[in-house]
């Protein structure tokens, strides 16, 4: 069965939790695409050219704890505003994608360019304040900052020339701002089956 779920939003919107929520529950493969902006980051903090670092990428890159950071985020921001290293990381994407037994994949352009074609599109979302108060619980340090560095990053995903972060026209919006993590997934993990009973 080839069944694509596409999970896009800005950080902190609860996009990765929800993912892998949904991905366990019925059984499918997931994909954080975010880490593969995080990684060619790394790799060029390291000193490797951007898109080289796109092109030698592999899924052992992936499980590295350090790609966790707000500075690895910030890394994955600027990467991924260059086409070079969108273009690179596309086919790695859709191949997970169309992979059999069904497949998760959240990132920021997953609903309006790696899958348009996906059978459920998602775009989790939720007021900058919220999610910086999220991100702060995670990491810690000066909450002002945080909040400053959640409205940084949105303004360069949304504003990019390439792919920028906005929801496809046919997704469905989710708004957890006041949403628990649990009734969140239940409402992600509605539309799958609902979609997946209308496939059988």
């Amino acid at each position: 069965m080839i069944f694509t779920v596409a999970i896009d939003g800005p950080a902190a919107a609860g996009k990765g939790t929800i993912s892998r929520a949904v991905a366990e529950r019925f059984g499918f493969a997931h994909l954080d695409t975010g880490l593969l902006y995080r990684a060619v980051g790394a790799r060029v903090a390291a000193g490797a050219a951007p898109e080289a670092a796109a092109q030698a990428l592999s899924p052992d890159d992936l499980g590295n704890a350090e790609l966790r950071t707000l500075a690895a985020g910030q890394a994955a921001s600027r990467v991924a505003a260059i086409p070079e290293v969108r273009a690179a990381l596309v086919q790695f994407q859709r191949r997970f994608a169309r992979r059999e037994g069904g497949a998760v994949l959240d990132g920021r352009d997953i609903g309006t360019v790696i899958c348009p074609e996906a059978e459920v599109k998602l775009y989790v979302t939720a007021s900058p304040e919220v999610r910086a108060h999220r991100r702060w619980l995670e990491l810690g340090g000066d909450a002002d900052v945080v909040l400053a560095e959640v409205r940084e990053r949105d303004a360069r995903d949304m504003n990019r020339a390439d792919a920028p972060l906005r929801p496809a026209p046919d997704a469905v919006i989710l708004d957890t701002s006041d949403m628990t993590i649990a009734a969140a997934v239940e409402r992600a993990a509605a539309l799958v089956a609902a979609r997946l009973s209308q496939s059988s």
